[in-house]
């Protein structure tokens, strides 16, 4: 044991469970009177998950963490209703309640994946997250922290559900592969009730880097069928491209023998993992971060900036971070130690390019809606074509087999 640290007994750790218990029905919630921070945001959802993620890093931070989770903690939830006495409409609500599902399981997963309580919390509290102009496939709303480290999504009460069923399993996936997965990093869960309306949301870690624009993305399943982006996509400032844009754009991804079998081992586990489940229709995600135009850009930036400035010294920052990749560098950045979901291309690819990738929209069951789904894709494009909706194991297959096409 390390010193100066005292072992915690099994009293300590029932107690720490108890705090942050499931609250019975029968259960009056506590009613908390609002502190003075501020959490200001444009609208009061925003402020009252800024005052819920502060509340619960500051909770967890004043309990004795038990040293392994139970099974009980992937049941459990903390609630708190507040009443908020120095009501200010501009900052919160006058009442709302949140609720945080299984406290401690999310914050040894964040631990796993070493993202500090502190830090997780001001990324999410010390300005309001952002709405994002990609909405999800089920019309799901996405919003970005600040500083574009987490992604936060709402959800719907059935997959609030999905998530307590694969939760003890996902874990386990996490700590059996040392956290060497591309499956989404779930951080925290949440239900927010404001003015009578319940909101679900999830916080995740953004795939794409939080430092390095991405210039191109790509939605990838493997499949062929109605896989292009539309018109209306392709008119975005970032649209994302799709597996027949990928394959008559680039076709693969560069990244050398060794890393090659590195990333199809990780992809592999987690899609064996996801068919445990029953799960299928997922998506890489992968972003594209060109370091040449990159450099160019931020040439053109500096020379503005100098423009503007008319010679002077106006004490303001360059536009690029001092450890952005320079091309001088390229070969010595090592990029994996800066971002989770990063990977370099090739020292002798064709362009000097740093990848992001990830798994995303894994919830979704091989239930009687996809089988209906695949019998009817079948009849009008036959049962050769590679539609999307088919069985988990299949699905997992022919996802493999693309990305072992994909990347040389």
């Amino acid at each position: 044991m390390p010193a100066g640290k005292m072992p915690i007994n099994c009293c300590q750790a029932e107690e720490a469970r108890l705090k942050m218990a499931t609250a019975t029905k029968n259960k009056h919630l506590r009613a908390k009177r609002q502190k003075k921070k501020l959490f200001r945001a444009n609208e009061p959802l925003l402020s009252v998950l800024m005052w819920g993620v502060n509340h619960s890093i500051q909770e967890l931070s004043h309990i004795n963490i038990p040293v392994m989770l139970m099974p009980d903690d992937f049941k459990a939830y903390s609630k708190v209703k507040v009443d908020n006495q120095y009501f200010n409409k501009e900052n919160l609500p006058s009442h709302f309640k949140v609720k945080e599902y299984c406290p401690l399981v999310f914050k040894n997963i964040r631990e796993r994946f070493n993202i500090d309580d502190v830090d997780y919390m001001n990324s999410l509290t010390r300005s309001q997250p952002v709405n994002t102009d990609s909405p999800g496939r089920s019309g799901a709303r996405f919003l970005m922290s600040y500083d574009k480290r987490y992604v936060i999504k709402t959800i719907e009460s059935e997959e609030v559900a999905q998530m307590h069923h694969l939760l003890k399993q996902y874990h386990q996936h996490i700590v059996e592969n040392h956290s060497e997965t591309l499956l989404p990093h779930y951080l925290g869960m949440y239900r927010l009730t404001v003015e009578g309306t319940e909101t679900y949301l999830v916080v995740m870690a953004n795939i794409f880097s939080h430092k390095l624009n991405v210039h191109i993305k790509y939605d990838l399943k493997g499949s062929t069928v109605d896989r292009q982006a539309s018109d209306k996509e392709k008119a975005k400032d970032l649209p994302t491209y799709k597996d027949n844009d990928f394959v008559k754009e680039r076709e693969t991804l560069k990244i050398g023998e060794t890393q090659k079998e590195r990333l199809l081992g990780i992809l592999k586990r987690d899609s064996d993992f996801l068919v445990t489940l029953n799960l299928m229709d997922y998506s890489l995600l992968l972003g594209v971060h060109d370091v040449e135009r990159a450099e160019q850009e931020d040439m053109e930036t500096e020379n503005q900036s100098g423009d503007d400035e008319d010679g002077e010294d106006s004490g303001g920052q360059c536009a690029t971070p001092p450890d952005s990749p320079r091309i001088k560098d390229f070969e010595d950045y090592d990029v994996e130690e800066r971002e989770a979901f990063a990977i370099k291309s090739a020292n002798d690819a064709p362009k000097k390019e740093i990848y992001f990738m990830g798994l995303i929209d894994i919830l979704t069951s091989y239930d009687a809606k996809k089988r209906a789904a695949h019998a009817a894709k079948t009849v009008k494009h036959g049962a050769a074509s590679e539609i999307s909706t088919v069985k988990p194991k299949q699905y997992a297959r022919r996802f493999m087999d693309f990305m072992d096409k994909v990347l040389v």
